[in-house]
């Protein structure tokens, strides 16, 4: 398949002889396009057949030249322009010259060298770094990048360490955070109390030994602190679920080498190399066995397992000393940020932890693991953060400065100036007092570390949610922007689009502009402004906001308002999920419309079915039922099932029919079989919705994109219909992605300058 890619790369790749290395290795794959160096990295066109171009960046970080340091290597799928050879381009000279603050890197494999060698001075030393590895963002406290300016303002460098940062030669000129066991940081082990058992390599032992002896240790890393148990003692991990107050979310797992991660998982060259990447994030990977005893403590009901290999030398050396697979997950209850003080961490882990591994180099920031996924040919990012951030998106339509706040769940903040997009680490769910003080913390960083004063604040059209209270206090200059909006225009904005789209937001919960709450949405948009024209029928949820704790409730009100107040005498097997006082009195709710709410949500739908299947009756975290019933999906063929499309502003797809049939499929059909064909019967409603409007480019946005399942037949239904369809790559499509969507709806929508917006001069100190 012929495909464009756009590749940006930064670190150490100018006057390394970088760019006559591409032009040969994309002459030698028939690439076509350009090579250039710009103000900030170097830039890539390259296009090609896809394979070419998959081998084409892998051998960009596997054959790069030998003085040459990719310290973050993105890529973005775009459409093909028919470039007619491969060139090297005169260097950019647009843009001023970036003072970006990279991420925090994964060890380089010079430092890891030196790690391992009993004869060098850094030898199992847990902070060796150099100008290629090591931390960035989070220990950062201003600009310039300058030791001064760093959490490591009082490590004083011994003679040795000043010699090699001075020397021009070494690879640690200038390593603001360099250091050596005499000079630099050191770590401690500790009772869960705080008192100190052992320190320097002592301690990695007994942290070790800890580990191998079924407690769950408190690790001080990178962005924050970590929650580590041996993977394979399954009371171990029973215990941290319940002291973590997480029933049944996955963990991640850490593994020691890749033999362990082969004989587990499935994993393809791509997905190694996400593994191996200088991000090192967690990558999802799909279970060699869907009953693999050895993991249903870890991933319960689940086809996917997160995987990470250890990307700082504290835990290169741990997990040598360890030699087994560790669940490794935030160090926070659940619904909280992740720890990063010391002292807060003693406090707020001491009922998690049996004993803690702190080490004396302050964070500045948290920075949670990051989460990828391999999918369709190319990366999904569903949490971006660690090894990521704070390098920025491409938002070409942004002019004069603009702070986006996000939404309630998975929420980031996002500042956008000067065609980028700053998008920040992941803060999480603000429902919670210690959210909501990171979610503010983290915000008044962005504006304080790029100097920059929002012309306009863009906020969610919900008035309760707390980043939108948080822009109304802070501003009288603050753009609203419907949710579903901004999800479409942030996956427009990421694909680099032009002209007119129709947008697809599917997702489980946000307010519509009708004041119901909606989530099966479709919107024709052109990158300025919205018009709403379709969205799923929508239906009843007794309890409101309780139903999206509880799918039996979605089922519930999806079946009355399928078939009225007759359906609660048939027989079926989802009323087992309620008591029979529950059952009247979730009954006398709907025929009365007593405390309920209306939905159009995709979200709530795979709950519903879910429910009805008997997958799942109440979600113990966000998506739980939908997940189910993907992993039940089976690969086979298998025939939509019916439903109606009914012509008028907004035109309505009525999931009547395909309930009915499923109702009739109970018993007759597997829910494997089940499950597929409701996800395919999705799939063909995007598409209805497309010729129907006559559009040949679909824009695909929301937290039900990050269905595997739903997004590859929903990609190959509309490209069998000749259609070009888009989704999200570099940023999530979840709510993690929508700050980026209101700071791009907000560029579009209007050209926000000092001089053209009235209120710019109100926004308060943030």
């Amino acid at each position: 398949m012929h495909q464009r890619f756009h590749i940006i790369l930064h670190g150490a790749v100018q006057g390394v002889g970088f760019r006559p290395f591409v032009f040969n290795l994309a002459k030698a794959r028939r690439i076509s396009g350009f090579v250039t160096n710009t103000a900030q990295g170097v830039s890539i066109e390259a296009e090609g057949d896809g394979d070419d171009l998959q081998d084409f960046l892998l051998r960009l970080s596997a054959d790069k030249p030998k003085l040459a340091v990719i310290q973050s290597l993105e890529y973005s799928v775009l459409d093909p322009v028919n470039y007619q050879s491969f060139e090297i381009r005169e260097s950019a000279s647009n843009g001023h010259r970036s003072a970006f603050i990279l991420p925090d890197i994964a060890t380089c494999p010079d430092c890891l060298t030196e790690l391992w060698d009993p004869y060098n001075r850094r030898h199992l030393y847990p902070f060796i770094n150099c100008t290629h590895c090591g931390p960035r963002f989070s220990i950062i406290e201003q600009l310039p990048y300058d030791r001064p300016n760093t959490t490591m303002k009082n490590f004083i460098m011994c003679p040795e360490c000043l010699a090699e940062y001075n020397n021009p030669l070494d690879r640690r000129f200038h390593a603001q955070p360099t250091a050596c066991p005499v000079c630099g940081p050191q770590v401690r082990f500790t009772d869960h109390a705080g008192h100190a058992a052992a320190a320097k390599h002592t301690a990695m032992v007994a942290a070790a030994e800890a580990i191998l002896n079924g407690k769950i240790v408190a690790v001080k890393g990178l962005g924050g602190y970590q929650l580590l148990c041996l993977a394979e003692n399954s009371e171990a991990v029973h215990r941290l679920r319940q002291r973590k107050r997480r029933e049944e979310k996955p963990f991640a797992v850490m593994a020691a080498d890749e033999n362990w991660i082969h004989s587990v998982c499935e994993m393809s060259p791509m997905e190694r190399r996400l593994l191996r990447s200088t991000e090192s994030p967690i990558v999802l990977l799909r279970r060699r066995e869907m009953q693999q005893h050895s993991l249903e403590a870890i991933t319960p009901f689940n086809a996917f397992l997160g995987v990470m290999m250890p990307y700082t030398p504290l835990h290169h050396v741990l997990m040598h000393l360890i030699k087994k697979p560790v669940v490794c997950t935030s160090g926070n209850v659940s619904e909280e940020p992740i720890c990063i003080d010391d002292h807060e961490a003693l406090t707020r882990l001491k009922n998690i932890a049996d004993c803690f591994l702190i080490h004396d180099r302050p964070i500045r920031r948290h920075v949670d693991d990051s989460v990828v996924r391999w999918l369709l040919g190319r990366e999904l990012v569903l949490r971006r953060a660690r090894g990521y951030v704070p390098m920025p998106v491409p938002l070409e339509s942004a002019t004069a400065p603009v702070l986006a706040v996000g939404g309630h769940l998975k929420n980031t903040v996002a500042l956008s100036f000067n065609g980028q997009a700053f998008i920040s680490q992941h803060i999480g769910d603000l429902s919670t007092t210690e959210a909501y003080h990171a979610f503010t913390n983290v915000a008044a960083d962005l504006i304080d570390l790029y100097d920059t004063k929002p012309a306009v604040m863009a906020a969610d059209e919900h008035p309760e949610y707390l980043s939108t209270k948080f822009a109304r206090e802070k501003s009288t200059a603050v753009m609203s922007i419907q949710h579903h909006e901004a999800h479409v225009a942030g996956c427009y904005a990421e694909n680099k689009l032009s002209g007119k789209v129709l947008g697809v937001a599917w997702d489980g919960t946000g307010l519509g502009s009708d004041g119901t709450i909606w989530g099966g949405e479709f919107f024709e948009y052109d990158g300025h402004r919205c018009k709403h024209a379709a969205q799923l029928r929508p239906f009843l949820l007794p309890g409101g906001e309780m139903a999206i704790r509880e799918p039996r409730r979605a089922a519930m009100g999806l079946l009355f308002s399928m078939a009225g107040e007759s359906i609660f005498e048939q027989p079926l097997a989802v009323w087992s999920y309620f008591t029979e006082e529950e059952k009247r009195i979730f009954q006398t709710m709907l025929v009365k419309n007593i405390r309920t709410v209306q939905t159009s949500s995709a979200g709530r739908l795979f709950d519903a079915i879910a429910a009805i299947l008997g997958l799942a009756s109440v979600n113990s975290y966000e998506g739980q039922a939908a997940m189910r019933l993907e992993y039940q999906a089976s690969g086979e063929p298998v025939e939509p099932y019916p439903f109606h499309l009914i012509s008028h502003a907004p035109i309505l797809l009525d999931w009547k029919p395909m309930a009915e049939k499923i109702l009739d499929d109970l018993g007759k059909k597997s829910t494997r079989q089940i499950a597929a064909a409701f996800h395919e019967t999705l799939a063909v409603m995007i598409l209805r919705v497309a010729e129907e409007l006559g559009r040949d480019r679909v824009v695909l946005s929301g937290g039900c994109f990050q269905n595997g399942y739903l997004l590859e037949r929903t990609v190959h239904r509309i490209q069998a219909g000749g259609r070009r369809v888009y989704w999200h790559q570099r940023v999530p499509p979840n709510d993690g992605g929508l700050s980026y969507g209101q700071a791009a709806y907000a560029a579009g929508r209007h050209n926000f300058t000092p001089e053209n917006t009235e209120h710019a001069e109100d926004i308060k100190n943030v």
